[in-house]
C-alpha cells in the first residue's frame, strides 16, 4: 500500500509539473503573438503613413517619387533654436510661419523625409537657377516642418541662405492636385524657382504645391 501512495505521489508530482510547463508554453506563446500582432501593427501604420503616401513628380522632364505625410492639427510652430546651421547645405526659412530648417546634400543619408526637410532629386541650387525642390511632411509628428505652409498668401517670402548668401523668393502661386500618383510642377521655366510640397491641409486626398520665385 505504502508502494502504491509513494507512486501515486510521484504520477500526481509529474503531472503537476507536466501542467506547469505547458501553462509556461502556453504563456510564451501568448506573449510571441502579442509581439507579432503589434509589430504587424506598427508595421501597417508606417504604410499608411508613408508607402500609401507616395507619389510622383515631373519637373524638367523628370519623374521622382516623393512620401508625403498627413495633414497636421494647428497646435505647435516647428522651429529649429541654438542649431549649428554650418552642418547643411543650405537653410529655408520663412517668417511668417517661424520655420527655420536646415537641408542636407542630395546624397546625405540625412536628407530623408522621415528626419528632415529633404532635397529632392533634380533640384537645382539658387546660384544656377532652374528649379530648387523641398518637401516635408504635414502631420501631426515633431517632423512635421511644412504643417503651416497653408497660411501662406500670395507675396509672401520666404528664403534660401546657401554658401552664405541669401536667396529671397516671392510666393507666386498655390495649387492642390489630387493623390493620384503624378504631381505637374507649373512654373515659369524663365525664373529662378523654389517649390515645396506637402499634403493639403484637413484633405487626405490632395496634394499642395507652393512655387515661388527668386526675387
Amino acid at each position: 500500500m505504502q508502494m502504491l501512495n509513494q507512486k501515486l505521489q510521484k504520477n500526481k508530482k509529474k503531472l503537476i509539473i507536466r501542467k506547469s510547463h505547458i501553462l509556461l508554453f502556453g504563456s510564451f506563446l501568448v506573449f510571441i503573438g502579442a509581439v507579432v500582432l503589434s509589430y504587424n501593427h506598427l508595421l501597417k501604420l508606417k504604410d499608411e503613413l508613408f508607402s500609401d503616401m507616395l507619389i510622383s513628380m515631373s519637373d524638367d522632364k523628370k519623374t521622382i517619387d516623393v512620401p508625403i505625410a498627413n495633414n497636421v492639427s494647428d497646435n505647435t510652430v516647428y522651429e529649429e533654436k541654438n542649431i549649428n546651421y554650418g552642418k547643411y547645405l543650405g537653410v529655408l526659412t520663412i517668417p511668417k510661419i517661424g520655420l527655420k530648417r536646415g537641408f542636407y546634400n542630395i546624397n546625405s543619408r540625412y536628407n530623408n523625409i522621415e528626419y528632415n526637410v529633404t532635397l529632392v532629386l533634380g533640384s537645382t541650387m539658387p546660384d544656377q537657377g532652374g528649379n530648387l525642390i523641398l518637401m516635408a511632411h504635414s502631420g501631426d509628428a515633431y517632423i512635421s516642418y511644412f504643417a503651416y505652409l497653408y497660411r501662406l498668401k500670395i507675396g509672401d517670402l520666404a528664403y534660401i541662405t546657401y554658401n552664405g548668401k541669401d536667396y529671397k523668393y516671392r510666393l507666386v502661386n498655390t495649387y492642390d492636385v489630387p493623390k493620384n500618383g503624378k504631381v505637374a510642377i507649373n512654373r515659369n521655366y524663365d525664373k529662378t524657382t523654389l517649390t515645396l510640397i506637402t499634403c493639403t491641409k484637413d484633405d487626405s486626398t490632395k496634394q499642395s504645391i507652393y512655387i515661388l520665385e527668386l526675387v
